[in-house]
Order: structure tokens, then sequence, then C-alpha cells
């Protein structure tokens, strides 16, 4: 399953999702999914996920967060690494630092913090092994 579409828009949905927090749901501690994630209340800890992170407009997290795509509608207070991509939609109000290999930001969306975009890491070649195992 692909978060994003061809045109950006999120297309995940409920049925899709490993694990929902509804809006009346309210979390304190570390939230870890090895599947997709949709948080639609509040979460206070830390939310980590092996695969899609979606942030409800309506959602409130204080955690750091750690996905491999994401889709934030919602406010967040914390650190966000995301491995590939982050779209911040036109009603997102993020209050940390935040690294992305593909960040987007849609025309009325906050964005307060530092922002690192991370490329992918190169292998290193091993003739760089060979030249300093021979000069050493």
């Amino acid at each position: 399953m692909s978060m994003f579409g061809k045109d950006g828009d999120a297309r995940m949905t409920g049925r899709d999702s490993e694990t929902i927090i509804g809006a009346s749901v309210k979390i304190e501690g570390d939230l870890i999914s090895q599947g997709d994630v949709i948080v639609e209340g509040s979460i206070h800890g830390t939310l980590k996920t092996e695969k899609n992170l979606r942030i409800g407009s309506g959602a409130v997290v204080h955690a750091d967060i750690r996905a491999e795509n994401a889709y934030i509608a919602g406010e967040v207070h914390g650190n966000i690494k995301i491995r590939e991509r982050l779209e911040v939609t036109e009603t997102a109000k993020i209050f940390s630092d935040v690294e992305a290999k593909s960040l987007t930001i849609a025309v009325g969306g906050i964005l307060q913090g530092k922002c690192t975009m991370v490329k992918e890491e190169k292998t290193k070649s091993p003739m760089l092994d060979v030249k300093k195992a021979a000069t050493a």
C-alpha cells in the first residue's frame, strides 16, 4: 500500500491501517507499531512506526515521531524523523525540528523549527578502504 498517490493526496484510510487512535482517545506513553497508524486523538510520549503515519486535523501530538512516510494535518510538538516523505497540510501546525528525505508544505501549513533534508547514504567504495590500508 502506498500512502501517497500520484497527485500527492494521502490515500491511507482506516481499513488500510493497523492502528487507529480515535478522536476521543488520549495516549500517554510510547506507541510503537510495525504497520500504518492513523492518529485523530491525542498522544503524549513517543510515536514510532515502520510504515506510514497520518495525523488528522483534530489531533494533538506531544511526541517524538519516527515513520517511513507521514501526512500531518494536526498539531505536533516533538522532533520528527521521516525516512522518506513528509507531507504538511494547510491545517498542520508543527512546532519541532523536522528531518525527511522529501518535504511538502501546503500554503497555510505552519512549520516552526529546524528542517533537515536527508539524502540517501552512498555506500562506501571498497577502493577507499584499500587506499587507507595501503597508506597506514
